[in-house]
Protein backbone atom coordinates (compact mmCIF):
# COMPACT_ATOMS: atom_id res chain seq x y z
CA UNK A 1 0.00 0.00 0.00
CA UNK A 2 1.32 3.75 -1.14
CA UNK A 3 0.44 6.97 -1.95
CA UNK A 4 -1.13 5.65 -5.21
CA UNK A 5 -3.69 3.66 -2.94
CA UNK A 6 -5.18 7.26 -1.58
CA UNK A 7 -9.15 8.09 -2.30
CA UNK A 8 -9.44 11.14 -5.27
CA UNK A 9 -8.98 14.01 -2.98
CA UNK A 10 -7.71 12.47 -0.08
CA UNK A 11 -4.35 12.86 -1.81
CA UNK A 12 -0.98 12.67 1.64
CA UNK A 13 -3.08 10.24 3.42
CA UNK A 14 -0.36 7.54 3.28
CA UNK A 15 2.42 10.60 3.70
CA UNK A 16 0.58 11.06 7.24
CA UNK A 17 0.78 7.80 8.37
CA UNK A 18 4.60 8.11 8.28
CA UNK A 19 4.18 11.24 10.38
CA UNK A 20 1.82 8.98 12.67
CA UNK A 21 4.15 5.85 12.66
CA UNK A 22 5.48 6.18 16.25
CA UNK A 23 2.78 8.18 18.19
CA UNK A 24 1.65 5.57 20.18
CA UNK A 25 -1.12 3.15 21.03
CA UNK A 26 -4.06 3.07 23.23
CA UNK A 27 -1.46 1.34 25.73
CA UNK A 28 1.41 3.69 24.90
CA UNK A 29 1.86 6.94 25.11
CA UNK A 30 -1.24 7.28 26.93
CA UNK A 31 -1.61 8.87 30.16
CA UNK A 32 -5.49 8.18 30.74
CA UNK A 33 -6.66 7.05 27.22
CA UNK A 34 -10.59 6.95 27.69
CA UNK A 35 -10.35 10.38 28.66
CA UNK A 36 -8.45 11.02 25.78
CA UNK A 37 -10.31 9.33 23.26
CA UNK A 38 -13.00 11.45 24.38
CA UNK A 39 -11.82 14.89 23.84
CA UNK A 40 -10.49 13.54 20.21
CA UNK A 41 -14.11 12.21 19.43
CA UNK A 42 -15.08 15.97 20.50
CA UNK A 43 -12.45 17.67 18.51
CA UNK A 44 -13.32 15.44 15.23
CA UNK A 45 -17.20 16.37 15.84
CA UNK A 46 -16.19 20.02 15.99
CA UNK A 47 -13.73 20.21 13.04
CA UNK A 48 -16.35 18.95 11.08
CA UNK A 49 -18.50 21.73 11.54
CA UNK A 50 -16.13 23.75 11.31
CA UNK A 51 -14.85 22.19 7.99
CA UNK A 52 -18.86 22.65 6.65
CA UNK A 53 -18.95 26.14 7.14
CA UNK A 54 -15.48 27.14 5.78
CA UNK A 55 -16.92 25.16 2.69
CA UNK A 56 -19.91 28.07 2.18
CA UNK A 57 -17.45 30.36 1.29
CA UNK A 58 -18.77 34.05 0.79
CA UNK A 59 -21.51 32.71 3.14
CA UNK A 60 -19.61 31.44 5.64
CA UNK A 61 -20.38 32.60 8.84
CA UNK A 62 -17.44 34.26 10.35
CA UNK A 63 -18.25 34.41 13.91
CA UNK A 64 -19.62 30.71 13.72
CA UNK A 65 -15.86 30.21 12.34
CA UNK A 66 -14.63 32.05 15.16
CA UNK A 67 -16.55 30.00 17.55
CA UNK A 68 -15.64 26.32 16.11
CA UNK A 69 -11.72 26.89 16.13
CA UNK A 70 -11.85 28.09 19.72
CA UNK A 71 -13.33 24.60 20.75
CA UNK A 72 -11.47 22.62 18.41
CA UNK A 73 -8.48 24.20 19.53
CA UNK A 74 -9.44 23.56 23.30
CA UNK A 75 -10.44 19.70 22.52
CA UNK A 76 -6.68 19.61 21.03
CA UNK A 77 -4.92 21.64 24.13
CA UNK A 78 -6.78 18.57 26.39
CA UNK A 79 -6.45 15.60 24.32
CA UNK A 80 -2.90 16.63 24.35
CA UNK A 81 -2.41 16.83 28.33
CA UNK A 82 -3.32 12.74 28.53
CA UNK A 83 -0.17 12.31 25.77
CA UNK A 84 2.86 11.07 27.29
CA UNK A 85 4.83 11.86 24.38
CA UNK A 86 7.52 10.65 22.27
CA UNK A 87 7.16 7.19 24.36
CA UNK A 88 6.72 4.83 21.51
CA UNK A 89 10.03 5.77 20.20
CA UNK A 90 11.41 6.50 23.84
CA UNK A 91 10.54 2.80 24.52
CA UNK A 92 12.34 1.54 21.78
CA UNK A 93 15.87 3.40 22.52
CA UNK A 94 15.69 2.11 25.80
CA UNK A 95 15.85 -1.46 24.66
CA UNK A 96 18.57 -0.53 22.28
CA UNK A 97 16.98 0.47 18.75
CA UNK A 98 18.31 2.32 16.14
CA UNK A 99 17.61 3.98 12.86
CA UNK A 100 13.89 4.01 13.80
CA UNK A 101 12.29 5.59 11.17
CA UNK A 102 8.95 5.35 8.40
CA UNK A 103 9.23 5.92 4.75
CA UNK A 104 6.02 6.13 1.71
CA UNK A 105 6.70 5.51 -1.74
CA UNK A 106 4.35 5.68 -4.47
CA UNK A 107 3.87 1.50 -3.85
CA UNK A 108 4.77 0.96 -0.22
CA UNK A 109 4.37 2.19 3.21
CA UNK A 110 7.66 0.83 5.30
CA UNK A 111 8.13 1.01 9.16
CA UNK A 112 11.90 0.19 10.06
CA UNK A 113 14.54 -0.24 12.55
CA UNK A 114 17.26 -2.15 14.11
CA UNK A 115 16.53 -3.79 17.74
CA UNK A 116 19.10 -6.41 19.64
CA UNK A 117 18.14 -9.95 18.97
CA UNK A 118 17.30 -10.91 22.16
CA UNK A 119 14.22 -7.79 22.16
CA UNK A 120 13.11 -9.29 19.09
CA UNK A 121 9.66 -10.40 20.93
CA UNK A 122 9.42 -6.34 21.81
CA UNK A 123 9.18 -5.86 18.36
CA UNK A 124 6.29 -8.46 17.96
CA UNK A 125 4.08 -7.29 20.78
CA UNK A 126 5.08 -3.38 20.06
CA UNK A 127 4.19 -3.72 16.20
CA UNK A 128 1.41 -5.51 16.52
CA UNK A 129 -0.16 -3.49 19.19
CA UNK A 130 0.77 -0.06 16.72
CA UNK A 131 -2.06 -2.08 13.96
CA UNK A 132 -4.45 -3.51 16.43
CA UNK A 133 -4.83 -0.18 18.90
CA UNK A 134 -4.13 3.36 16.84
CA UNK A 135 -5.27 6.32 18.33
CA UNK A 136 -3.89 8.47 15.61
CA UNK A 137 -3.41 10.96 18.52
CA UNK A 138 -1.88 14.35 17.30
CA UNK A 139 -3.54 14.33 13.68
CA UNK A 140 -3.90 18.04 12.82
CA UNK A 141 -0.67 18.72 14.92
CA UNK A 142 0.48 16.31 12.51
CA UNK A 143 -1.06 17.71 8.56
CA UNK A 144 0.53 20.87 9.79
CA UNK A 145 3.86 19.88 9.85
CA UNK A 146 3.58 18.47 6.58
CA UNK A 147 1.71 21.32 4.92
CA UNK A 148 5.06 23.30 5.89
CA UNK A 149 7.23 20.18 4.68
CA UNK A 150 4.98 20.78 1.41
CA UNK A 151 5.76 24.39 1.41
CA UNK A 152 9.64 24.00 1.82
CA UNK A 153 10.38 20.80 0.05
CA UNK A 154 8.19 21.53 -3.05
CA UNK A 155 6.30 25.12 -3.47
CA UNK A 156 9.32 26.61 -2.07
CA UNK A 157 12.23 24.39 -3.98
CA UNK A 158 12.54 25.04 -8.03
CA UNK A 159 13.54 21.24 -8.03
CA UNK A 160 10.68 19.95 -5.60
CA UNK A 161 8.48 22.24 -8.82
CA UNK A 162 10.18 20.64 -11.41
CA UNK A 163 9.21 16.75 -10.18
CA UNK A 164 5.84 17.56 -9.65
CA UNK A 165 5.64 19.37 -12.98
CA UNK A 166 7.03 16.30 -14.70
CA UNK A 167 5.04 14.13 -12.94
CA UNK A 168 1.77 16.03 -13.59
CA UNK A 169 2.69 15.88 -17.26
CA UNK A 170 3.95 12.45 -17.66
CA UNK A 171 0.90 10.69 -16.58
CA UNK A 172 -2.51 11.71 -17.53
CA UNK A 173 -5.04 8.67 -16.21
CA UNK A 174 -2.49 6.93 -13.34
CA UNK A 175 -2.23 7.51 -9.88
CA UNK A 176 1.44 7.85 -10.09
CA UNK A 177 0.89 11.49 -11.51
CA UNK A 178 -0.22 12.48 -7.81
CA UNK A 179 2.23 13.68 -5.32
CA UNK A 180 3.29 11.79 -2.76
CA UNK A 181 3.02 14.38 -0.31
CA UNK A 182 -0.15 15.21 -1.33
CA UNK A 183 -1.73 18.72 -2.93
CA UNK A 184 -1.94 21.27 -0.81
CA UNK A 185 -5.75 21.77 -1.04
CA UNK A 186 -5.95 18.18 0.00
CA UNK A 187 -3.98 18.37 3.10
CA UNK A 188 -5.84 21.31 4.06
CA UNK A 189 -8.77 19.25 4.06
CA UNK A 190 -7.77 15.88 5.33
CA UNK A 191 -9.59 15.03 8.64
CA UNK A 192 -9.15 12.34 11.16
CA UNK A 193 -11.79 10.04 9.92
CA UNK A 194 -10.31 9.76 6.69
CA UNK A 195 -7.49 8.85 8.55
CA UNK A 196 -9.13 6.76 10.32
CA UNK A 197 -10.93 4.83 7.46
CA UNK A 198 -7.69 4.46 5.30
CA UNK A 199 -6.26 2.64 8.03
CA UNK A 200 -9.09 0.60 8.62
CA UNK A 201 -9.07 -0.25 4.79
CA UNK A 202 -5.27 -0.87 4.38
CA UNK A 203 -3.45 -1.88 7.78
CA UNK A 204 -4.82 -5.02 8.31
CA UNK A 205 -2.81 -8.42 8.50
CA UNK A 206 -4.19 -9.36 4.64
CA UNK A 207 -2.33 -6.50 3.34
CA UNK A 208 1.12 -6.79 6.14
CA UNK A 209 4.52 -8.02 4.92
CA UNK A 210 7.21 -8.32 7.92
CA UNK A 211 10.54 -8.46 6.99
CA UNK A 212 13.65 -9.57 10.01
CA UNK A 213 16.90 -10.37 9.39
CA UNK A 214 19.21 -11.11 11.88
CA UNK A 215 20.58 -13.90 14.28
CA UNK A 216 17.40 -15.23 14.97
CA UNK A 217 15.29 -18.56 14.76
CA UNK A 218 12.90 -18.62 11.94
CA UNK A 219 10.67 -20.85 13.86
CA UNK A 220 10.26 -19.09 16.57
CA UNK A 221 9.84 -16.23 14.02
CA UNK A 222 6.70 -17.96 13.01
CA UNK A 223 5.77 -18.66 16.12
CA UNK A 224 5.83 -14.98 17.86
CA UNK A 225 4.01 -13.65 14.60
CA UNK A 226 1.27 -16.10 15.44
CA UNK A 227 1.19 -15.32 18.90
CA UNK A 228 1.03 -11.21 18.18
CA UNK A 229 -0.49 -10.95 14.81
CA UNK A 230 -3.31 -13.35 14.88
CA UNK A 231 -5.43 -11.03 16.94
CA UNK A 232 -5.20 -8.40 14.11
CA UNK A 233 -8.09 -8.67 11.70
CA UNK A 234 -7.27 -10.40 8.32
CA UNK A 235 -9.51 -7.43 6.41
CA UNK A 236 -9.97 -8.01 2.81
CA UNK A 237 -7.07 -7.95 0.24
CA UNK A 238 -7.14 -4.48 -1.21
CA UNK A 239 -7.78 -4.21 -4.89
CA UNK A 240 -4.99 -3.22 -7.00
CA UNK A 241 -5.04 0.20 -9.34
CA UNK A 242 -7.23 -0.51 -12.40
CA UNK A 243 -6.86 2.49 -14.64
CA UNK A 244 -3.73 2.41 -16.93
CA UNK A 245 -1.51 5.00 -18.09
CA UNK A 246 -2.53 4.95 -22.09
CA UNK A 247 0.40 5.14 -24.83
CA UNK A 248 1.37 8.56 -25.46
CA UNK A 249 0.92 10.06 -28.72
CA UNK A 250 3.23 12.50 -29.02
CA UNK A 251 5.76 14.77 -27.23
CA UNK A 252 4.75 16.50 -23.73
CA UNK A 253 7.26 19.46 -23.02
CA UNK A 254 6.41 21.91 -19.95
CA UNK A 255 9.20 24.95 -19.32
CA UNK A 256 9.23 26.69 -16.38
CA UNK A 257 10.82 30.30 -16.48
CA UNK A 258 12.69 31.45 -13.22
CA UNK A 259 15.52 32.51 -11.73
CA UNK A 260 17.59 29.63 -10.84
CA UNK A 261 19.58 26.82 -11.15
CA UNK A 262 18.53 24.79 -14.73
CA UNK A 263 16.88 21.36 -13.94
CA UNK A 264 16.16 18.77 -16.95
CA UNK A 265 13.92 15.97 -16.48
CA UNK A 266 13.27 14.18 -19.61
CA UNK A 267 11.70 10.73 -19.50
CA UNK A 268 10.15 7.89 -21.44
CA UNK A 269 7.00 5.46 -20.63
CA UNK A 270 8.28 2.30 -20.05
CA UNK A 271 6.19 -0.95 -18.89
CA UNK A 272 6.05 -2.78 -15.00
CA UNK A 273 8.33 -4.21 -12.88
CA UNK A 274 6.83 -7.36 -14.04
CA UNK A 275 7.46 -7.02 -17.97
CA UNK A 276 10.24 -9.21 -19.59
CA UNK A 277 11.62 -6.21 -20.01
CA UNK A 278 12.46 -4.95 -16.53
CA UNK A 279 15.95 -6.55 -16.19
CA UNK A 280 16.83 -4.41 -20.24
CA UNK A 281 15.54 -1.41 -18.03
CA UNK A 282 18.39 -2.16 -15.49
CA UNK A 283 21.39 -2.50 -18.15
CA UNK A 284 20.61 0.19 -19.89
CA UNK A 285 20.24 2.78 -17.13
CA UNK A 286 23.67 1.25 -15.65
CA UNK A 287 25.06 1.73 -18.99
CA UNK A 288 24.26 5.22 -19.21
CA UNK A 289 24.66 6.60 -16.14
CA UNK A 290 26.49 4.17 -13.17
CA UNK A 291 29.41 4.82 -12.81
CA UNK A 292 32.59 7.33 -14.11
CA UNK A 293 32.81 4.70 -17.49
CA UNK A 294 28.89 5.56 -18.38
CA UNK A 295 27.98 7.25 -21.79
CA UNK A 296 26.37 10.25 -20.25
CA UNK A 297 28.93 10.76 -17.33
CA UNK A 298 31.24 10.75 -19.83
CA UNK A 299 29.47 13.14 -22.61
CA UNK A 300 28.26 15.61 -19.89
CA UNK A 301 30.20 15.50 -16.47
CA UNK A 302 33.79 14.68 -17.55
CA UNK A 303 33.42 17.78 -20.66
CA UNK A 304 31.94 19.78 -18.01
CA UNK A 305 28.64 20.77 -20.05
CA UNK A 306 26.88 19.23 -16.99
CA UNK A 307 27.23 19.11 -12.53
CA UNK A 308 25.91 15.98 -12.79
CA UNK A 309 23.40 13.27 -14.56
CA UNK A 310 21.32 10.44 -13.68
CA UNK A 311 18.49 8.31 -14.12
CA UNK A 312 15.63 7.64 -12.14
CA UNK A 313 14.70 3.73 -13.68
CA UNK A 314 11.23 3.12 -12.31
CA UNK A 315 9.90 6.99 -11.61
CA UNK A 316 7.90 7.49 -9.47
CA UNK A 317 7.27 3.58 -8.91
CA UNK A 318 7.47 0.48 -10.33
CA UNK A 319 4.34 -1.47 -9.36
CA UNK A 320 2.66 -0.25 -12.80
CA UNK A 321 3.65 1.73 -16.42
CA UNK A 322 6.22 4.24 -15.17
CA UNK A 323 9.43 6.54 -16.12
CA UNK A 324 13.03 5.41 -17.58
CA UNK A 325 13.76 9.22 -16.47
CA UNK A 326 17.09 11.49 -16.32
CA UNK A 327 17.84 14.35 -14.67
CA UNK A 328 20.42 16.94 -15.39
CA UNK A 329 21.69 19.67 -13.96
CA UNK A 330 23.70 21.98 -16.72
CA UNK A 331 26.93 23.34 -15.60
CA UNK A 332 27.43 27.86 -15.32
CA UNK A 333 27.47 28.88 -18.71
CA UNK A 334 26.14 26.05 -20.80
CA UNK A 335 22.81 25.78 -22.22
CA UNK A 336 20.06 23.60 -20.86
CA UNK A 337 19.16 22.97 -24.86
CA UNK A 338 22.53 21.65 -25.48
CA UNK A 339 22.52 19.20 -22.67
CA UNK A 340 18.88 18.17 -23.49
CA UNK A 341 20.60 17.43 -27.24
CA UNK A 342 23.42 15.70 -25.51
CA UNK A 343 21.09 13.40 -23.62
CA UNK A 344 19.02 12.15 -26.90
CA UNK A 345 22.10 11.83 -29.56
CA UNK A 346 23.24 9.50 -26.81
CA UNK A 347 20.61 7.73 -26.89
CA UNK A 348 19.98 7.68 -30.33
CA UNK A 349 23.65 6.02 -30.61
CA UNK A 350 22.49 3.44 -28.70
CA UNK A 351 19.36 2.74 -31.33
CA UNK A 352 21.58 2.73 -34.39
CA UNK A 353 24.48 0.65 -33.02
CA UNK A 354 23.41 -0.68 -29.85
CA UNK A 355 25.98 -1.39 -26.51
CA UNK A 356 29.47 -3.36 -26.21
CA UNK A 357 29.69 -6.39 -24.72
CA UNK A 358 32.15 -4.67 -22.47
CA UNK A 359 29.65 -2.44 -21.41
CA UNK A 360 27.17 -5.35 -21.40
CA UNK A 361 29.44 -7.37 -18.74
CA UNK A 362 30.05 -4.74 -16.56
CA UNK A 363 26.29 -4.13 -15.85
CA UNK A 364 26.17 -8.06 -15.25
CA UNK A 365 28.92 -7.56 -12.75
CA UNK A 366 28.24 -4.65 -11.41
CA UNK A 367 24.48 -6.08 -10.46
CA UNK A 368 25.89 -8.73 -9.12
CA UNK A 369 28.55 -7.40 -6.76
CA UNK A 370 25.45 -4.85 -5.64
CA UNK A 371 23.52 -7.95 -4.76
CA UNK A 372 26.28 -9.39 -2.81
CA UNK A 373 27.11 -6.44 -1.17
CA UNK A 374 23.46 -5.46 -0.14
CA UNK A 375 22.87 -8.66 1.13
CA UNK A 376 26.30 -8.78 3.32
CA UNK A 377 26.48 -4.55 4.43
CA UNK A 378 24.74 -2.18 2.76
CA UNK A 379 22.31 -0.54 5.48
CA UNK A 380 22.78 -3.82 7.83
CA UNK A 381 20.07 -6.07 8.82
CA UNK A 382 18.09 -3.08 8.33
CA UNK A 383 18.38 -3.05 4.90
CA UNK A 384 18.73 -6.76 4.08
CA UNK A 385 14.92 -7.32 5.71
CA UNK A 386 13.35 -4.00 3.90
CA UNK A 387 14.94 -5.45 0.22
CA UNK A 388 13.36 -8.94 1.03
CA UNK A 389 10.19 -7.71 2.30
CA UNK A 390 9.37 -5.02 -0.42
CA UNK A 391 10.19 -7.91 -3.34
CA UNK A 392 7.68 -10.06 -1.17
CA UNK A 393 4.75 -7.16 -0.50
CA UNK A 394 5.20 -6.05 -4.43
CA UNK A 395 6.55 -9.25 -6.13
CA UNK A 396 4.66 -11.52 -4.20
CA UNK A 397 7.94 -13.70 -3.43
CA UNK A 398 11.31 -12.19 -1.79
CA UNK A 399 13.02 -14.94 -3.67
CA UNK A 400 12.25 -12.40 -6.69
CA UNK A 401 15.24 -10.86 -5.49
CA UNK A 402 17.33 -13.75 -6.35
CA UNK A 403 15.68 -13.89 -9.98
CA UNK A 404 16.30 -10.11 -10.84
CA UNK A 405 19.94 -11.42 -10.74
CA UNK A 406 19.63 -14.15 -13.14
CA UNK A 407 17.50 -12.31 -15.28
CA UNK A 408 20.25 -9.55 -15.62
CA UNK A 409 23.17 -11.97 -16.46
CA UNK A 410 20.35 -13.25 -19.57
CA UNK A 411 20.29 -9.97 -21.01
CA UNK A 412 21.90 -9.49 -24.60
CA UNK A 413 23.00 -6.53 -26.92
CA UNK A 414 20.03 -7.31 -29.14
CA UNK A 415 17.87 -6.81 -26.11
CA UNK A 416 19.19 -4.11 -25.13
CA UNK A 417 19.15 -2.09 -28.67
CA UNK A 418 15.33 -3.65 -29.34
CA UNK A 419 14.43 -1.66 -26.02
CA UNK A 420 15.77 1.10 -26.62
CA UNK A 421 14.57 1.59 -30.26
CA UNK A 422 10.83 0.57 -29.01
CA UNK A 423 11.10 3.15 -25.89
CA UNK A 424 13.60 5.89 -26.81
CA UNK A 425 11.23 7.25 -29.38
CA UNK A 426 9.99 11.14 -29.54
CA UNK A 427 6.08 10.52 -29.52
CA UNK A 428 6.79 8.44 -25.82
CA UNK A 429 9.26 11.47 -24.17
CA UNK A 430 7.68 14.06 -21.18
CA UNK A 431 10.24 16.74 -20.81
CA UNK A 432 10.10 19.20 -17.78
CA UNK A 433 12.87 22.31 -17.24
CA UNK A 434 13.47 24.87 -14.98
CA UNK A 435 14.71 27.22 -17.30
CA UNK A 436 16.89 30.40 -16.19
CA UNK A 437 15.18 34.23 -17.71
CA UNK A 438 18.66 34.68 -19.20
CA UNK A 439 19.56 31.66 -20.68
CA UNK A 440 19.48 32.50 -24.38
CA UNK A 441 20.63 28.97 -25.70
CA UNK A 442 18.91 28.13 -28.62
CA UNK A 443 15.55 25.23 -28.44
CA UNK A 444 16.93 21.83 -29.11
CA UNK A 445 14.83 20.32 -32.36
CA UNK A 446 16.79 16.82 -32.92
CA UNK A 447 15.33 13.82 -31.53
CA UNK A 448 16.17 9.99 -30.30
CA UNK A 449 15.66 8.75 -33.73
Amino acid sequence: MGAIDEPQGKTGLAHMFEHMAFKGTTTIGAKNVEKEVAALRRQEEVYQKLRRERAKGAQADSSRIEELKQKFEDAQKEAESYIEGGEFENLLEREGATGINAATSADATMYFYELPANKVELFFALESDRFANPVLREFYTERDVVMEERRQRYESAPFGRLRETFRTTAFRAHPYKEPGIGHMSDLQNLTRTDAQQFFEKYYNAGNLTIGIAGDVDPDRMRALAEKYFSRLPEGEEPMPVTTKEPDHRGERRVVIQGQSQPFLMTGYLRSSMFSEEDPVYDVLADVLTEGRTSRLHQRLVETEKALAVNVFNGYPGEKYRNQFAFLAVPNRGVSIDSVEQAIYDELARIKQEGITQEELSRAKTRARSELIDGLESRGGYNGLAMRFARAEALMGDWRSVFRELEEIQSVTTADVQRVAKEMFTPENRTVAMIKNENDSGEEATADAN
